[in-house]
Parts: structure tokens; sequence; C-alpha cells
């Protein structure tokens, strides 16, 4: 960007009050001029096209249209560099960090968002837009293909049809043709072969301990060693479950240490 140039900025998400934050610290930033404020992908994309700015603060997570859909409906070279807004977990953070493109992770506060703000200075002032671009398409690439895993499953109980966040399963057994979800103190009855909905959930978040058991591994409290070289898996709510020993590695290496 030239001197003197002031960034044009675009803020894009769902949520008023996120919108709202961001504007409220670019407000004592002079070098920052906010063009464009949308409230969903499609206003996004028709500001991204007709306005032309230099900077897009875009929410990943968006009902219709997300942050990945907004991109890939703007031509490469009418990509802006990216300050992506998200709630994604470690695993898909370190996709960020690995590209030239920033984050912020909901909440985040005026340190971590000045810091990001400092990085796109830098990044416009020294690079072309079509390095930039570049940049971005790799990293959305990446992205979505982390995105194909499934968030929510829907639960047909009593009646009634009702969706289950896939954050909120501790653990997945097998029954026959079916599994069981255990959330909390309840459980779901689920038509679906484990092997079937091991292949939709997050291997990273959900790694199969036993021919019919996996575990959300957020719920894992501890490992005990058991007979014939196996261990037991303690969950949070004192669940206790076999880990076999062909699925040993794969969880050490999920948890950061050889088991």
């Amino acid at each position: 960007m030239t001197a003197g140039k002031r960034i044009r900025a675009v803020i894009v998400d769902d949520e008023p009050l996120a919108r709202r934050k961001i504007r409220q610290m670019l407000a004592r930033d002079l070098e920052v001029e906010i063009i464009g404020d949308c409230a969903n992908g499609r206003e996004a994309i028709t500001a991204i096209n007709t306005q032309n700015p230099d900077l897009v603060f875009l929410d990943v997570q968006m009902p219709e249209i997300d942050g990945f859909a907004v991109l890939e409906s703007i031509a490469a070279a009418r990509i802006p560099l990216v300050i992506f807004v998200t709630a994604y977990d470690q695993y898909a953070l370190r996709a960020f960090e690995v590209s030239a493109v920033d984050y912020l992770v909901k909440p985040f506060d005026r340190r971590r968002f000045e810091k990001a703000m400092q990085r796109a200075k830098s990044r416009l002032a020294t690079e072309r837009g079509s390095d930039l671009n570049q940049q971005t398409l790799a990293l959305l690439a990446e992205l979505r293909a982390r995105s194909s895993h499934i968030e929510r499953l829907v639960i047909k109980a009593g009646g009634r049809a009702f969706f289950l966040k896939t954050e909120e399963i501790d653990w997945i057994e097998a029954e026959g043709k079916y599994v069981r979800l255990h959330a909390g103190k309840e459980s779901y009855l689920l038509r679906e072969a484990i092997g079937n909905i091991e292949g939709q959930l997050d291997p990273k978040k959900f790694p199969r301990i036993h021919r019919s058991t996996i575990i959300n591994i957020d719920r894992v409290r501890e490992l005990q060693p058991w007979f014939h070289n196996e261990y037991r898996v303690i969950l949070h709510d004192g669940t206790e479950l076999m880990l076999s020993r062909s699925c040993r590695k794969k969880l050490g290496e999920l948890l950061g240490s050889a088991i």
C-alpha cells in the first residue's frame, strides 16, 4: 500500500455484538477506515465485490453462507487480506499459524487484536496482492478440508427430533448395527454402524480406543495400566473404558505421550 493511504476494512459477523467489538477496537486506529459492516455471507460477498476492501474481518461460522463460502465466491484477484474470527480448536489454529493469514479466537482481548492488526499492516505494506491471494486461497483449501467433519447429529427420541452437538458427546459405544451416544447423564441410540460414525467425526477429537468404543479426547482424565499390557481410559465423569493394544499408539500420539 502507498504511504498515507488508509486501510479500507470490512467487518463480517452474524453476531451484532461481535461486529460492535471490532468497530470499537478500530475506533482509535487512524490508519483504518471501516467501509462495510456485514451481518451475513451474502452481504459480505456484495461488499467485497463492490468496495474492494484491503482487509476483511471474517467470521468462519455463519448460517447459510459461512466464511469459507464467502471467499470461494470471490474472484481470486479480488480476495483481500483476511483476519479470520473463529472458534476453531487448536488443531485448526495450527493451519492459521503456518500461513501468513492471521486469526482471532472468540473471545479475544485488545492485546491480541492489536497484534493481528500489526501483522496485517506489515503484510499490506510489504507484500503484493497476488501473494496475499495465493496464501489466503491455500489456507481456505486446508480449512475447508478440516470442516468436512460433522458438528452435530440429528437424534430421534421420545417422539421428537433434535440436534446434538458432537462436542457434547462424551463417548460412543457399538450396539450391533447401532451406536449409543453418551452425553452427560443422557444416552441416545442412533441407527448407524460405529465404522460409519467414526468416518464422520474428526479423528483428532474422537479417536477409536477399541473396536466397539470411540471417545471424546477432551473427556479423558487419566489412563490406568491394566492386565496383559492393556490400559483403562478414565473419563472426567468416572466412566472406565478399555483401551485395546491396537489403538494405544494412535491415542498416545493424540495425547502427546507414548503409552
